[in-house]
């Protein structure tokens, strides 16, 4: 019996190991400029406006074998908003939008991930702003994998999401046309 045992136990290590190698914790690679947080919102009902967040972190594991136990978190420096116009810019920062004083940050936490197929999946998790955490969820779109030019490897994901602005607590009237805000987030991770 012991014989028989042994071999099923190495098997087993084998396996777990094999499991184990596929599986990775990506870093989000905002040092290369290679990762995104960009909004849109409608100016009036009669253009878009679009502006990007220029500071925020995170990190991301994804293990195409087990792509559902899948997990990200961002956080953001809700200062560094950015819609290319100083004053525009100053007035998103204060009490009437993000008011950065009190909110430096704001985070998305994943709490599931499941795919519809290799490259596409449904995110849900908490999503903080301006002081207020709600659950929210998006679809992401897997771009690509692989080996980089530096020996190392990464993973690209997108995704989309609407959030309504009196959610988070922003009632600063913009007009009928303008009470959501389009997020999408642009991520490449490269592997731990």
């Amino acid at each position: 019996m012991k014989k028989l045992l042994a071999p099923i136990a190495l098997a087993g290590t084998l396996m777990t190991a094999s499991n184990l190698a596929h599986a990775a914790d990506y870093v989000i690679d905002t040092q290369g400029a290679h990762a995104f947080v960009n909004f849109k919102i409608k100016h009036l009902g009669y253009s878009w406006l679009y502006g990007r967040f220029n500071t925020f972190s995170g990190e991301f594991s994804y293990d195409p074998a087990n792509a559902n136990a899948s997990k990200i978190n961002v956080v953001i420096d809700t200062a560094s908003i950015d819609s290319n116009h100083a004053e525009r810019d100053k007035h998103l920062r204060g009490d009437d939008f993000l008011n950065v004083a009190e909110n430096p940050k704001a985070t998305f936490n994943s709490s599931s991930v499941v795919f519809s197929d290799a490259d596409n999946a449904t995110v849900t998790g908490e999503f903080s702003l301006n002081g207020v955490t709600k659950t929210i969820s998006f679809d992401i779109e897997k771009i690509g994998e692989g080996e980089d030019p530096w020996g190392g490897y990464r993973v690209g994901f997108l995704g989309n999401t609407r959030i309504a602005l009196k959610d988070y607590g922003i009632d600063y009237n913009l007009g009928p046309a303008s009470t959501h805000v389009d997020i999408e987030l642009s991520i490449e991770g490269i592997r731990k």
